[in-house]
């Protein structure tokens, strides 16, 4: 009996951090408000930020880089290594797994 009704409680309760911490630390965030094509391409790294003025000149907007294909990139003379490395970075950011951050961090 006390067992259903622990479990009848904890159903209509919605999820809560059992120790009253937010979720979310108070810290300011280390990431780019807004990305563009510099942001997000400085932020990948890895020489990839050799191609800034060819992306933006033949892209243009940041969200049309985030849905562009191999073969347009292949076309436009960016290297294989480059170009995976784009492509494995827009579809993180897209999925919302990665962001470029603020500063790039020495290590």
């Amino acid at each position: 009996m006390a067992l259903m009704q622990v479990l009848n409680s904890t159903k209509a309760t919605p999820f809560s951090n059992p120790y009253g911490f937010s979720r979310f630390f108070s810290k300011s965030s280390s990431f780019i408000e807004k990305v563009g094509i510099p942001e997000f391409l400085n932020g990948v790294g890895n020489g990839v930020e050799t191609h800034v003025a060819k992306l933006e000149s033949e892209i243009g907007d940041f969200q049309k880089l985030l849905v562009t294909r191999t073969l347009k990139l292949k076309k436009l003379g960016i290297p294989c290594k480059h170009r995976k490395l784009i492509l494995k970075y827009t579809h993180k950011y897209r999925l919302g797994l990665w962001r470029p951050r603020a500063e790039p961090s020495e290590a």
